[in-house]
């Protein structure tokens, strides 16, 4: 069932530029464009209204694109069920923090096991990245950090837990040795921290909020010392004195050189699955969500 035309009208509808739907899709703009004009024509109508820069969907654009969606989800369902008959099947999953990727360590292993002819095609990756993959439906399923289920439905999202997140310091500061294991007030930090670089996670990411709003409630201006997506690289930082970090307990690990304080009130962040809308899940699928489910 060839339905690769329909993804290209889909993209052009959701990119609204045939340059970007071109770079999305890996075809040329010209040859892009070519296939909406003799498609237009075939309809007798056009499917976009052309202004400077940006494509907007005409009426019958609309109606095209929504026969698109559900023809493709047809295509799905079907697919999945043939695959469902004898166990076979590629489950894509997007993954965000490390707690995730040690899950699918330790889960990887008894699944193949059951399931031999599954194929598990898994991507690390940032949570505005793989939210955009599982709204747009380029990915099954991810497990994430997330502060909110937001923009996800309900429908969508598995609360796996709810992980506390850290204040870390290196073992070496001073206030580690006039308070080694209570825990720390926004207060505190204002008295104690204001003069400390800051190791910041990347825009977009669970850390970067609970951090941006801790900084805010403190009402200090802590010198940024890098931002980076890796918690391995901050924690090192951290342990090497380098500067300060909020750390997940997932990712609380080398004690002999980091301290991780409880926050008063304390911060946390969600453990979840979160599932493209679409998905019609099969046997082995539905088996490794029960799975990840069950996890902690």
């Amino acid at each position: 069932m060839d339905t690769k035309y329909l993804t290209y009208i889909l993209a052009i509808a959701r990119k609204k530029n045939m340059t970007k739907a071109a770079e999305e899709l890996f075809v040329s703009q010209s040859s892009l464009s070519q296939y909406l004009s003799k498609l237009e024509t075939e309809l007798g109508t056009p499917l976009f209204y052309r202004s400077k820069g940006s494509l907007s969907l005409t009426p019958a654009g609309h109606l095209y694109v929504d026969a698109a969606k559900e023809v493709l989800h047809i295509k799905d369902h079907l697919y999945r069920s043939i695959q469902n008959i004898d166990n076979r099947g590629h489950i894509t999953i997007g993954v965000t923090s490390q707690f995730g990727l040690k899950m699918l360590t330790e889960l990887i292993p008894p699944f193949k096991a059951l399931y031999p002819d599954v194929t598990l095609e898994i991507s690390e990756t940032n949570v505005p990245s793989l939210t955009k993959m599982l709204l747009d439906e380029n990915i099954d399923c991810g497990i994430m950090a997330l502060n909110s289920i937001q923009p996800f439905s309900p429908s969508q999202v598995d609360i796996l837990r709810r992980e506390e997140v850290y204040w870390a310091i290196p073992k070496t500061h001073p206030y580690y040795q006039k308070n080694p294991d209570q825990p720390i007030t926004v207060q505190d930090i204002s008295e104690n921290f204001s003069e400390d670089n800051i190791l910041l996670s990347k825009k977009g990411s669970t850390l970067r909020a609970l951090t941006d709003q801790v900084i805010e409630s403190a009402q200090i201006m802590l010198s940024t010392v890098c931002e980076t997506n890796s918690i391995i690289a901050t924690r090192s930082m951290v342990a090497m004195g380098i500067g300060i970090a909020l750390i997940g307990q997932s990712c609380a690990t080398d004690p002999e050189h980091i301290a991780y304080y409880s926050m008063v009130p304390p911060l946390s962040r969600l453990n979840a699955f979160v599932r493209r809308k679409n998905w019609v899940m099969n046997s082995p699928e539905n088996h490794l969500r029960e799975r990840i489910l069950e996890y902690f």
